[in-house]
Order: structure tokens, then sequence, then C-alpha cells
């Protein structure tokens, strides 16, 4: 598949994200409960997530594989995940969406490049160079700019 398409599919996924984001805060604050509207996302993406298993999945893995799996990778990315939402869904309504979206992609933005940086979770090395780090403070000054008025 292209740079193109996956550009534009990235794209997509965030927009995505921005709206459900928005949506489920607003399920939280009608529920008086972030946990409550996190715990209904989650359980409404598993559903989804099932269907489109059974039905696209053609192979499963075995029970060597299953098991070959460390412990903390079974646990680590739900916490981090449920962690993440909840608090997309507490702080939208008290700053907007807007601002929580500008912080969270900062942060994803600057993690990410640290991970890359050291190569964590056996992924690709992508050094921060000169560039890198120059478009990461153009966005941090643009996120202090957006957010300052």
């Amino acid at each position: 598949m292209s740079t193109a398409y996956l550009a534009l599919f990235a794209f997509i996924a965030g927009a995505a994200i921005a709206i459900q984001s928005g949506i489920n805060a607003q399920l939280g604050e009608f529920l008086k409960s972030p946990l409550i509207a996190t715990t209904i996302a989650f359980s409404s993406s598993l559903f989804f997530t099932l269907i489109a298993v059974i039905t696209l999945s053609k192979e499963y893995p075995d029970i060597a594989i299953i098991k070959a799996v460390p412990t903390y990778l079974w646990f680590s990315g739900g916490v981090l995940s449920a962690f993440a939402i909840s608090m997309f869904y507490y702080i939208i309504p008290q700053v907007g969406i807007g601002t929580m979206m500008s912080y969270a992609l900062t942060g994803q933005i600057i993690m990410a490049m640290i991970a890359g940086h050291f190569g964590w979770f056996d992924l690709p090395i992508e050094h921060i160079n000169a560039s890198k780090f120059s478009g990461a403070l153009a966005l941090v000054v643009g996120i202090v700019l957006i957010n300052k008025g």
C-alpha cells in the first residue's frame, strides 16, 4: 500500500479518535461518570472487534504462541488505554475537545519520537535529528499559540 494511502488512513483514524472522544465525553457527562463511559466504549469496542475477528480472520495463533507472549503484554496496553481514554472523557468537558486533543497529540508525538529514537518495543529505530527536534519544538510552540487565546 502506498505511503499516501497510509497517510490518509492515519489522518482518518486521528479524526475518528477526535470524534469518538467528543461523543464518549458527552456520554460521560450524561452518565456523570467518565469511568462508566470508558467501560461502555471498551465494551462496544470489544463487540465490534470480535465481529471483525470472527468474520475476517482466517487463522488464529496456536497455544504455543499464546503461551510465549510475555505477561505484561496482555495487560499493559489495556491499562494505558483505560487511563488515557478515561482522562480524555474527564478532561474534554472541562477544557474542550480542541484543547484536549492538541495536548494529547503533542504527548503522543513526543513520546513516539523518544520511543522511536531508542527503538523501544522492538520497533524500527528512528533517531531524533535536528530536523525532527525542530519540528517537535514548532509543534509545542504551535500548541501554545493555539491554546493561548
